[in-house]
């Protein structure tokens, strides 16, 4: 009887799963082409697995493309880091519009971009974190010049020879200073400041 019940339940999910695929695909094709992959095509194709397992009894491939001419591939065979790094981005925009998830952690998820694609991706971030909480990890400036507070997390070591890590909330002249330093190194220039605030304005 048990049995049963699961057997109808994984065939609703299979059912909304199958009729919900294209469009959330379509949406993600949308999201992922405003970040500077304008051909950029997905495709979610949900089949059947031969026995149950923990959710459902489907399996669920994303197919992808960067250039829009030719056939899709199974995306962890094709994407490079940074379309994976927008696609993921997209994928958790998404996620955030239709759950109420209080609170969304990236952990370098700028990995492989730069420059324009990834003040676009510093931009969903920030509109993402107009509704929830976001944590952002990041070593671009693009991305630290953006909305919120600014922490700098680094390591010292102590007299007994111990690595230790520490959290500082930066004041604005000193969040200038640090997104200064992403863009020019270590040496600080009057230049690299001037850039500094006017990202961060």
């Amino acid at each position: 009887v048990q049995f049963k019940k699961l057997q109808e339940l994984a065939k609703e999910l299979s059912n909304r799963r199958k009729e919900s695929a294209q469009k959330f695909a379509e949406q993600l094709q949308q999201d992922i082409r405003s970040l500077e992959m304008p051909r950029a095509e997905i495709k979610i194709e949900v089949s059947p697995l031969e026995s149950l397992v923990s959710t459902g009894a489907d399996k669920v491939d994303f197919f992808f493309g960067a250039n829009g001419a030719g056939a899709l591939s199974e995306i962890s065979k094709v994407a490079s880091g940074g379309e994976l790094s927008r696609v993921m981005l997209a994928l958790k925009s998404i996620v955030a519009k239709y759950t109420s998830l209080p609170t969304m952690i990236f952990d370098e998820i700028d990995t492989g971009v730069s420059g324009k694609i990834a003040d676009k991706m510093g931009d969903m971030i920030g509109q993402m974190g107009e509704n929830m909480q976001i944590f952002a990890i990041t070593h671009l400036p693009q991305i630290a010049s953006k909305k919120g507070a600014h922490y700098l997390v680094y390591k010292e070591f102590d007299g007994d020879g111990q690595a230790r890590t520490y959290i500082k909330q930066l004041s604005e002249k000193e969040r200038v200073n640090e997104v200064a330093r992403m863009l020019s190194g270590s040496q600080l220039t009057d230049t690299a400041i001037l850039n500094a605030e006017e990202l961060i304005n």
